[in-house]
């Protein structure tokens, strides 16, 4: 029988643009992994082999069920369980690790067999019954919390939190050479540019200022795109390059052409201090970052981020950001980005288990 078998509880489906979890799961040495991903159609498939020692299942679509519904709510949770644990007998796994990034998937703890539970909490799960969390924190032998308010958010049921920051695969954004990409080599300008999704409550008001009173820079706006209001305006600026998402492998790309990066929050969620993976990869790029923030919080990285708290500070300081001089503060980024590696944060993780025996040392 294998050991530090791993059984992980995912919100999210397996996915070409690996999400947290994924990235420190592949990265964890002599792990063998059982990934469950949310109900969906293919779940008769076979389970897929994504690499050596980690397994693919995906949970049966069974009907949702309201809380209140007990006894039919909690019928759903063990039908999901015996189809988890038919997979892990397949596989020959006894009393795992149970690692999860929901609060959901407290329902199935009381049917499965497992002997320590790990939560990799990144978000605030406001839209879930606070109860769920809670009862999931309480549970939990070791919890990984992205941000210092994420601690502070589950410190009343749990003293195990570590803090774990969101990471970056590094090697792949600070590589040298990197060739511009065909969309953007008509642009003889500054390209001051943004990478992610563009949700419905981001507050891009800095980003139409800017590129409204200074039409001699171009602004890129790189990922999928929901009804912000503010993309009307800007679709019409001819300043303004709405792009679709490519393949992760193609981001540095455009990075590489990028003078200045730009980071925007969401409204929705103001008291957030979750540190976006799109972060790292500016600062893994070398490139000047330009922030906006609200008025209260605290800026993370004050010595390689140019923080603004109203849209006329924010156009201000991407022009500083534009004639930044010397190489300091690019070096100063690219360190910053080395060690918020996922491979760093995967070692973190690593140690810690292996420190309160969870995880065996993997033979040499």
């Amino acid at each position: 029988m294998p050991s530090n078998q791993i059984i992980c509880l995912s919100h999210a489906p397996w996915q070409a643009v690996p999400t947290r979890t994924q990235q420190l799961l592949l990265r964890l040495k002599g792990a063998h992994i059982l990934y469950f991903e949310p109900p969906g159609p293919n779940w008769r498939r076979p389970g897929r082999r994504l690499r050596p020692g980690l397994t693919l299942y995906t949970l049966p679509p069974l009907a949702e069920v309201e809380e209140r519904y007990h006894m039919f709510f909690r019928r759903r949770y063990r039908r999901l369980a015996r189809f988890i644990t038919q997979r892990m007998d397949r596989h020959r796994f006894r009393e795992p690790v149970v690692w999860t990034d929901t609060p959901e998937s407290v329902h199935l703890l009381e049917f499965l067999s497992f002997r320590a539970l790990i939560y990799d909490c990144d978000r605030a799960w406001s839209e879930l019954p606070i109860r769920w969390e809670s009862d999931l924190a309480l549970s939990a032998d070791v919890i990984f919390a992205a941000s210092q308010g994420l601690i502070d958010h589950l410190s009343p049921c749990s003293d195990n939190i570590v803090l774990l920051p969101n990471g970056v695969n590094y090697s792949m954004f600070a590589q040298p050479n990197l060739r511009c990409p065909p969309e953007l080599r008509d642009i003889s300008g500054p390209v001051l540019g943004y990478v992610g999704t563009l949700w419905r409550d981001l507050d891009l008001a800095p980003a139409l200022l800017c590129a409204q009173y200074m039409p001699r820079w171009t602004f890129v706006f790189l990922g999928r795109r929901e009804r912000n209001p503010a993309l009307e305006p800007l679709s019409v600026l001819p300043n303004v390059r709405l792009l679709d998402p490519c393949s992760p492998g193609e981001v540095p790309d455009f990075l590489s052409r990028f003078d200045v990066c730009m980071s925007f929050p969401r409204m929705r969620d103001p008291d957030n201090d979750v540190v976006p993976t799109r972060i790292y990869e500016y600062f893994a790029a070398g490139k000047p970052v330009v922030a906006f923030y609200r008025r209260g919080q605290v800026e993370p990285f004050p010595d390689v981020i140019y923080a603004a708290y109203t849209a006329r500070e924010f156009a201000r300081l991407c022009r500083q950001a534009l004639s930044e001089a010397g190489d300091w503060f690019q070096a100063r980024r690219r360190s910053r980005g080395e060690v918020a590696s996922w491979s760093h944060r995967a070692e973190q993780v690593q140690q810690i288990l292996e420190t309160v025996g969870l995880f065996d040392m993997p033979l040499l």
